[in-house]
């Protein structure tokens, strides 16, 4: 029988020795010595598992972390990187050179990417808005062959159907990539709607605590493992001492979540009551426009909302100046809760006109919801509100 998913943080991954330890230790050895030349060729070979060099991956805390990622996700395989960036560039040098699709709002660092760089090595882009998804089968019929999202998205929280996506996807011998940091695997499981990949910024809700830079890829054994190849001579490695880090941190990732899901609804609630609100985008409000959809494809429904403030851009920078126990921040996902204005931060590279067709406003707050006491949270925003 499959364990529950806090059971997984918990256990997955950890060491079934005679130790003693309920946790696998960390090393931080960049080698490891074999017995004889030929223990050596078996790990070098693949033909034994087994710790050969830090920088490949083949560490005991490292591969004790993507156990604990693969379970968590419910994959068969995972890769751990230096950070969210790593893990998407991997993904895409090694499945994504006969074209990607990225549907709907992106990290800045991924639009850049997917449309200054990998250009330059012959990867073509193509970018399609959420009512855009009916030029989608003719950009597969062309042999485009990865579709690229995230669900919620950043910062307006649109939500895509991952299911859908990925038959019409797979139909046209597409691969899907999620892109599942927002929601994290506590709210949503893309690889059990039909997803090829999951990937994480790790160093939002997978570590919670604003204290590691990291990076996850899981997905099916086969798919995954090209990967490792880029990864390896690029560089992009997680460190044994981050690995312990977010193994530490994953094993009370349900619980933060849940608390933060449970604050971010009465915070959407309260926001949406308010004089001085225009908008909250939060998928577990009843008339927010993909709640139905949330409602199939996710547990819970996040710690992120966004708020549109009465009174433009102007008066949105006036709330987050005025916010006490909200920081003025950019990152998502840790105990403390947090405050952005996306014209000037996450998507402060993009030109007005493209912020406006994308939605964004300037009047726009993006709100990561931390641990704090949900009263508390609120009456900071009613005072800078006022």
């Amino acid at each position: 029988m499959k364990e529950g998913l806090a059971t997984r943080c918990v256990h997955a991954g950890e060491p079934q020795d005679a130790s003693g330890s309920p946790h696998a230790p960390l090393y931080t050895t960049t080698t490891f010595k074999f017995p004889s030349t030929a223990a050596l060729l078996d790990v070098v070979e693949g033909r034994k598992p087994g710790a050969l060099y830090t920088r490949y991956g083949l560490n005991p805390t490292i591969r004790a972390l993507e156990e604990k990622l693969a379970a968590i996700e419910g994959a068969e395989a995972a890769l751990a990187f230096a950070s969210g960036m790593a893990a998407e560039s991997a993904l895409f040098l090694t499945h994504g050179r006969k074209g990607i699709v990225c549907l709907g709002d992106a990290y800045g660092g991924t639009l850049e990417l997917l449309s200054a760089q990998l250009p330059t090595l012959g990867i073509p882009s193509h970018f399609l808005l959420g009512n855009e998804l009916d030029a989608l089968p003719a950009l597969l019929k062309r042999g485009v062959g990865l579709v690229f999202f995230e669900t919620p998205t950043n910062p307006a929280l649109e939500l895509f159907d991952i299911a859908a996506i990925s038959d019409l996807a797979h139909a046209h011998g597409a691969l899907v990539a999620v892109d599942n940091t927002f929601a994290s695997p506590v709210n949503q499981n893309p690889l059990a709607l039909g997803a090829d990949f999951a990937v994480h910024s790790a160093t939002k809700y997978l570590g919670g605590h604003s204290d590691l830079t990291a990076g996850a890829l899981m997905g099916g054994k086969d798919l995954v493992m090209p990967v490792w190849g880029w990864r390896k001579n690029l560089g992009q490695t997680i460190a044994p001492e981050i690995a312990a880090q977010l193994a530490r941190s994953l094993r009370t990732l349900p619980i933060r979540v849940e608390r933060q899901n449970a604050t971010a609804m009465k915070i959407a609630e309260a926001m949406q009551a308010h004089p001085k609100i225009a908008r909250v985008l939060y998928p577990g409000l009843p008339d927010f426009p993909g709640h139905d959809l949330a409602r199939r494809q996710m547990k819970g429904y996040g710690g992120m909302l966004t708020i549109e403030v009465q009174g433009g851009g102007a008066a949105a920078t006036r709330v987050a100046d005025a916010l006490r126990l909200f920081a003025l921040a950019p990152s998502l996902g840790g105990v403390e809760s947090l405050v952005t204005q996306p014209c000037t931060t996450t998507h402060h590279g993009l030109t007005p006109e493209e912020r406006a067709r994308r939605g964004i406003s300037d009047a726009m707050l993006r709100l990561s919801v931390g641990l704090e006491d949900a009263g508390d949270l609120i009456a900071d925003l009613r005072q800078a509100l006022g």
